[in-house]
């Protein structure tokens, strides 16, 4: 079986569904997603492999779900550092960063030290919504974890890939960019067709209703996890 993916419109409109009809709060949305992440970055990188993780977030719904995810990681015994460096004023991301700030997380504005000292990255810049062009400071950080040999790990979509079209054009910032790790929230968006590391799905919390509406597929989820890995293709391994 290959699993049908969903466009950026849908996959919009399908969030909205969740937070109407659904029922579901943005906040409940974002902690269930970054769990999804922290669960997925467990699964493929222990902390027997290193505990330092260096999680990038970006200023909208997909760094929340980084902030998330990172207090989880915290939880499981790893060392997280927050590279943020476009904060939302929303009240939701401020009360994510104090969660974060009373764990005595750090936070760093010096990417590329970050960056040298950590033994796995969460990119949470960009999502399902991204539209270019990028803006500063992102193009150098994405251009570093292009060249780093550090293991990634994306939220959603590689930071700089079109959600439609995958990759950026050959010599454009991004087009050289393959995280070793992808995870798809809710449902795998079309650029999966080009991404060639390990796939995770996660959104145990999708309806029947949704599932039929938007035509996609969600795979078997096993006991209480939240993710589940599939084949870049579909198949469920």
């Amino acid at each position: 079986m290959v699993l049908k993916t969903i466009s950026a419109a849908n996959a919009a409109s399908l969030d909205k569904d969740l937070m109407s009809t659904g029922a579901f709060s943005i906040d409940q949305l974002m902690e269930l997603a970054g769990l999804s992440v922290s669960q997925a970055v467990y699964r493929v990188h222990p902390p027997s492999k290193g505990k330092k993780i260096l999680v990038a977030c970006g200023p909208g719904n997909n760094g929340g779900d980084g902030l998330v995810a990172a207090r989880h990681l915290w939880h499981y015994g790893y060392e997280p550092t927050i590279y943020y460096p476009k904060r939302s004023k929303n009240d939701l991301y401020q009360r994510l960063v104090t969660q974060l700030e009373s764990l005595r997380v750090p936070f760093t504005e010096d990417f590329d030290s970050a960056l040298s000292s950590t033994s796995h990255v969460v990119d949470a810049i960009f999502g399902f919504s991204f539209k270019g062009p990028l803006r500063e400071p992102f193009p150098a950080v994405i251009s570093a974890l292009a060249k780093s040999p550090v293991p990634v790990t994306a939220v959603d979509a590689p930071s700089s890939w079109e959600i439609e079209t995958g990759p950026p054009a050959k010599g454009e910032v991004g087009s050289d960019y393959m995280p070793d790790v992808l995870i798809s929230l809710t449902a795998p968006k079309p650029l999966v067709k080009w991404f060639k590391g390990r796939h995770f799905m996660g959104g145990r919390f999708v309806t029947p209703e949704a599932k039929e509406k938007y035509d996609f597929d969600v795979p078997e989820y096993e006991g209480i996890d939240q993710i589940v890995e599939v084949k870049v293709g579909g198949q469920k391994l």
